[in-house]
């Protein structure tokens, strides 16, 4: 096992240490830096972006041919941790008994522990880890004008307002693949201008930090996911998603994604209520038109062989859920990005 000592809460230097334990290739801007490591400890890539107000994010997409301890061991102020994992699994200690807790895929987990306390992250090898950690530094967010942690349910007003570190905090939550879908648009950025990137950016990790916050007060309120939905369950909904993009120029019915995933119609229709605040067909739907937005922004396919592409049988039909759904035609959509590629050029 590889063990790495961390003396700092700050993402900057927590991300040269980590560097220098991976021996890995550094490279970005001001804001946002990368690393990239292939070698005898593993493969994979962390990134840091730091925001005003003491929001900072840290994300990775790793793959560890051995496990890692990491250990913060430090006097200062730690900021409070709203973490999510898409692929794989980590897991937790804040004592000297080493007594660890697991968090799993597409698990909201919330994480904050006392001034002069070591806590330590065990990262397993042999396993693909895609992992977030959006963080507060408290004490500078509580400066931001307008930031309503009163309106948090008590718990968090605590959290927030212990500038002491009095305070060890663990919330393993629910489990989100809506948090997991803006994830992957946080880490599918094409916006070379380095103003605008950080600024899309900055967005994303507010709209994902709102909905972790949003998951624990329904977690608190014993509003979270019915009994009648398991893990299991939301697992094999996730890998419907993938079913679905692949068969997207097909009619794709309840009862054909009832019988891929094994789930009951009833299930499947709670599962994707539940998960993506839709529908079985809205959720296919939407996806079929953010795919024919895709073709055409980088294709040359006709608009019927759009249509035709993503399984929908009536131009018009197409045309009239496009316009609802983005207040635009498809061609006026295509004349709209073409004219500003031109002028770009």
């Amino acid at each position: 096992m590889k063990e790495l000592i961390i003396n700092s809460t700050k993402s900057q230097n927590i991300f040269d240490q980590i560097q220098t334990c991976l021996q890995g290739e550094f490279k970005g801007g001001r804001e946002e830096k990368i690393i990239t490591f292939n070698n005898d400890i593993g493969k994979g890539s962390l990134r840091t972006l730091d925001f005003n107000w003491g929001i900072s994010l840290i994300d990775c997409d790793i793959y560890l041919n051995e496990d890692v301890k990491m250990v913060f061991d430090t006097d200062e102020l730690s900021p409070i941790e709203f973490i999510f994992i898409s692929k794989g699994y980590f897991e937790y200690s804040e004592n000297a008994n080493n007594t660890y807790n697991k968090f799993v895929q597409f698990q909201n987990t919330i994480i904050s522990h006392k001034r002069n306390t070591k806590k330590t992250f065990l990262f397993p090898k042999n396993e693909h880890l895609k992992i977030n950690f959006i963080r507060i530094e408290r004490k500078e967010y509580l400066h931001k004008k307008n930031n309503n942690i009163s309106q948090l349910n008590q718990l968090l007003v605590s959290l927030f307002n212990d500038n002491e570190g009095k305070i060890a905090f663990q919330h393993g939550g629910s489990y989100s693949l809506r948090i997991a879908e803006e994830i992957k648009l946080l880490n599918k950025v094409d916006i070379d201008n380095e103003m605008l990137r950080t600024m899309y950016l900055e967005g994303r990790v507010y709209l994902i930090l709102s909905l972790q916050l949003l998951e624990h007060k329904k977690f608190e309120e014993n509003m979270n996911l019915p009994e009648a939905i398991s893990k299991e369950d939301i697992l094999k909904i996730h890998k419907l998603t993938t079913y679905i993009i692949e068969n997207i120029s097909e009619n794709i019915s309840i009862s054909a994604l009832s019988e891929e995933s094994g789930l009951s119609p009833k299930k499947l229709q709670l599962g994707f209520k539940i998960l993506y605040s839709k529908t079985v067909n809205e959720y296919v739907r939407s996806l079929k038109l953010e795919i024919s937005k895709n073709y055409l922004k980088n294709s040359d396919l006709s608009v019927s062989e759009i249509v035709y592409a993503i399984g929908i049988k009536s131009r018009s039909y197409y045309s009239k859920i496009f316009f609802e759904a983005y207040d635009i035609l498809p061609t006026e959509y295509r004349k709209h990005i073409k004219n500003k590629n031109s002028s770009i050029r």
